[in-house]
């Protein structure tokens, strides 16, 4: 077999993956819990617990944000990363801006997660106890709320909120917020009858309308949950057609966007019953499973734990040692090659605290990863130089045996042999190289670490395309180019770097094969046009110090030809 065919067809073969896994691929089937036999019982509804139901409400199209906010009475809370407000009406968390990320570059509009569940885009967070019992009050999104103390929440001031029933209980949130994005809340009931009762905690986050998500496969965006250390992920178009249920002892679940999380972690210890679903807004909630029973003038409390956060990679790993919750790092989405991709976040993390600058840290981790494959790289050009030298002795024996094809291989056989070259000692170094070039892409395009992270010159966002184009001239001509014409002066220079490295390795002997080969640096410049500025960097100087790691093997490699 010769060396460049199968060099060809793995080159070409990599390209049809990764083109077609980014855009063309169907959507992924969504990973379930598999449940044997002896667990069938754990997915179905609870024979204890009621369902969680929701005052339905109409959202209005017509009501701006700071309307809806002024149309029930608020307790503000604020730290270092948060600011926002908790509505007295429902004691729901439905106000949440991010202080530290603007919706843009060099914009001034924060970014805002969490609205008021009148407006279209509603998206909040509800708390509460659900009762079997008809004759109990429980309180609900209609439930106004009092202030023990009206401060404003912060970490260093907790708030007590109250509201009693006309059958004697009284019902109680006490709710924290640390330094971060974590909200603690104690639900308390305290029954001042002589009757005992039963009641089941629960939290829900509600969805009204799904946001536009960024469309690509390798990103998860949507529900999500770990169950008994079991990952699930739905799609939003998921949930829209079949509800999803489960019984488990111990997780949490959320919904999460490309850099932002909102999640519930029920108490420790309780079974809970966890569902998505979708009745005119999405939503993802608990219920305890196991009533609790609170006797006369007896009180009892549950915890839970909110999460929105800025899908920060030390936070979120922080808040899952911290509070024990397994795979809460899993928010983020390091997909597959977890055990590469994280890793490889840490050491551009490193790289970037050292100088600053994240395209340099690009750059260093892009040496780093060229030095650990040195060794294979230079066998495998090593290899291809040799096949290079020996082109004009395989030229003339294609044409001494062209009537003789078993003759022909024998011959060239022979010559491998004798130059101790294996025609496919090429592929290995390239094969076991996609891993790392999917876990770079990964990883520079999940972590809000790059979001907004300026390079030199033009780049000010890496986590974005190249601004320029070539088709006008990168900004000589004052013309604005349509998004699908901007192909920028990286993916320009990175398609010069793999036109030139493409002269150094041996041309295919078929011509047809040779045209494909020449078109395909353009193909790939604008394919990777759109991609992260950050990627098409690392490809870039990649391909340098490939070419000048391969010209130095190939001044070095000699072949002796009769």
């Amino acid at each position: 077999m010769d060396t460049k065919n199968v060099i060809a067809a793995i080159s070409l073969s990599a390209a049809v993956i990764i083109i077609y896994g980014l855009f063309f691929a169907p959507e992924p089937t969504p990973r379930k819990i598999n449940i044997d036999s002896k667990d069938k019982n754990k997915i179905v509804e609870s024979t204890e617990a009621p369902n969680i139901e929701s005052e339905e409400i109409a959202n209005d199209n017509k009501i701006s944000r700071p309307e809806a906010l002024k149309e029930t009475s608020r307790i503000e809370f604020e730290n270092e990363n948060v600011k926002g407000s908790i509505s007295l009406e429902g004691g729901i968390i439905d106000d949440l801006t991010f202080k530290k990320y603007t919706e843009t570059l060099n914009g001034n509009d924060q970014v805002i997660l969490l609205n008021p569940r009148k407006l279209k885009n509603g998206y909040y967070i509800e708390t509460g106890w659900a009762t079997s019992s008809k004759n109990i009050e429980v309180p609900n999104l209609e439930t106004i709320w009092q202030v023990k103390n009206n401060y404003k929440l912060t970490p260093n001031n907790s708030i007590e909120l109250y509201w009693k029933n006309e059958q004697g209980i009284t019902f109680k949130k006490i709710i924290k917020l640390d330094d971060e994005y974590l909200f603690s809340v104690e639900q308390v009931i305290t029954n001042n009858t002589e009757n005992k009762y039963n009641f089941y905690p629960y939290g829900q986050i509600i969805r009204n309308k799904a946001p536009a998500v960024t469309n690509f496969y390798i990103l998860h965006e949507g529900l999500l949950g770990v169950f008994d250390d079991q990952l699930v992920e739905e799609d939003y178009d998921d949930i829209e057609d079949k509800k999803f249920s489960i019984n488990s002892e111990s997780g949490w679940f959320g919904i999460t966007d490309k850099y932002w999380i909102t999640s519930i972690i029920p108490e420790k210890d309780s079974n809970f019953k966890s569902n998505f679903e979708y009745k005119n807004k999405f939503k993802a909630n608990f219920i305890q499973t196991k009533s609790t029973e609170v006797g006369a003038n007896e009180s009892k409390s549950n915890q839970i734990k909110i999460i929105v956060a800025a899908k920060e990679v030390d936070v979120i790993d922080d808040y899952a040692e911290k509070l024990n919750v397994g795979k809460f790092d899993l928010v983020i989405d390091w997909g597959w090659f977890y055990f590469i991709v994280k890793p490889l976040f840490f050491l551009i993390d490193y790289f970037f605290k050292l100088t600053g600058n994240f395209g340099i840290a690009i750059i260093l981790i892009t040496i780093c990863i060229r030095l650990v494959f040195f060794p294979l790289a230079n066998y495998s050009f090593r290899s291809m130089a040799k096949m290079k030298a020996l082109q004009p002795e395989m030229v003339r024996l294609k044409e001494l045996h062209k009537e003789d094809k078993v003759k022909l291989q024998q011959e060239m056989m022979s010559l491998y042999k004798k130059e101790k070259i294996n025609p496919a000692s090429g592929c290995l170094p390239i094969l076991i190289q996609i891993p790392f070039f999917f876990a770079i892409y990964k990883m520079l395009f999940v972590t809000i670490e790059m979001r907004h992270q300026p390079f030199y010159g033009w780049i000010q966002d890496l986590s974005e395309r190249d601004p320029t184009s070539i088709f006008n001239i990168f900004g000589l001509i004052p013309w604005d180019p349509p998004s699908f014409l901007l192909i920028g002066a990286w993916p320009c220079l990175m398609g010069v770097t793999m036109y030139i490295q493409q002269k150094l390795n041996p041309t295919p002997p078929d011509p047809v094969q040779a045209k494909i080969f020449m078109f395909f640096p353009l193909f790939l410049t604008v394919i990777l046009a759109p991609f992260p500025s950050g990627l098409v960097i690392y490809w870039t100087i990649n391909n340098i110090l490939t070419m000048a790691q391969q010209v130095i093997i190939m001044k070095r490699t000699t072949v002796k030809t009769v």
